[in-house]
């Protein structure tokens, strides 16, 4: 309208009859809420953080930080800041110095059924790296990544080893046809300790799918845009990752809270506080029902009574 005045130099109420517009829509002034430019800075600032992650999720990280936006407006702006994630990133190098079938037996309970299975990168230098990954499929919670240079059986048995003594043991462990996971010292020593091994079918990774969904979000968002000049760096960053994605990143199918939060061990310890008030953590409130795109909250898979301290890193 202002354009169309000045070009052709008449007046607001001749404009407004050639364009068919009520005048009233000239005289109305948008109105910016006092907090819109620190939560498009903040939001800006999680989206450069987390360059993988959409708005719904960086609304999910938004709310912990005392956010209560609805997702209409996180898309509004997301939208006008021209923020999207890209379907290609560059890999960005560290400067240390300046800074069974899933659809068979699906798990019903914490240490239900785990998952393992091997990712693969490399090094700068082009030497081969090996990830050796361990999942709870019922929680979503990545209990270990084991990196080196080689990964053998016997590393296979020294990380379930570990994590039978201070996690406990499940009743399942699924995994694909590897060598490392079907040879005959692994298995006996399964058996002995009393866990049950589910082998998919050859040659369907799909029948590994919780692992295998786990092993596509750790490529995304770490492998492919990480530049591991030494084995140390990516064993600091890897395990970094891994402690983010436990207590922190949104997970949509738990209905967009973290595997095991870190908001357990904040209410634990407020509950254990003498004549503390009762509590309710954040991950028990209930979620808002328009922040699902199709109208129906997705059922949570995870049972809050169910977390305890022992999940947390």
């Amino acid at each position: 309208m202002i354009q169309a005045r000045q070009r052709f130099g008449v007046s607001e109420r001749r404009a407004c009859r050639v364009l068919h517009q009520p005048r009233a829509t000239q005289r109305r002034e948008r109105q910016v809420p006092e907090d819109e430019p620190r939560l498009v800075a903040a939001m800006t600032a999680l989206a450069q953080q987390y360059g993988r992650y959409g708005y719904r999720r960086i609304m999910a990280l938004l709310r912990p930080e005392g956010w209560h936006v609805n997702h209409k407006r996180i898309e509004q702006l997301w939208r006008r800041e021209g923020l999207k994630v890209p379907a290609k990133q560059p890999k960005r190098s560290r400067l240390w110095l300046n800074d069974g079938s899933c659809v068979r037996l699906r798990p019903l309970w914490k240490d239900h059924v785990w998952a393992y299975d091997f990712v693969q990168d490399r090094t700068q230098d082009g030497r081969v790296l090996r990830l050796l990954v361990i999942v709870d499929e019922y929680t979503r919670e990545c209990l270990a990544i084991d990196t080196a240079r080689r990964l053998t059986a016997d590393d296979v048995l020294e990380g379930l080893t570990f994590l039978f003594i201070t996690r406990g043991v499940p009743d399942y462990i699924r995994s694909d046809n590897g060598a490392e996971f079907t040879s005959k010292s692994v298995r006996e020593w399964l058996a002995k300790v009393g866990v049950k091994t589910l082998f998919i079918e050859p040659g369907s990774p799909w029948e590994n799918g919780y692992c295998e969904s786990f092993n596509g979000k750790l490529r995304d968002e770490l492998l492919d845009r990480e530049i591991f000049y030494t084995l140390l760096e990516a064993k600091v960053l890897i395990e970094r990752w891994r402690v983010h994605y436990n207590t922190q990143r949104p997970h949509s199918a738990l209905g967009y809270r973290p595997p095991a939060p870190q908001a357990i061990l904040a209410a634990a310890a407020a509950c254990a506080a003498p004549g503390a008030p009762p509590q309710t953590p954040p991950w028990a409130l209930p979620l808002d029902p328009g922040f699902f795109p199709s109208g129906e909250q997705e059922e949570s898979r995870i049972c809050p009574d169910e977390l305890t301290l022992e999940v947390v890193s």
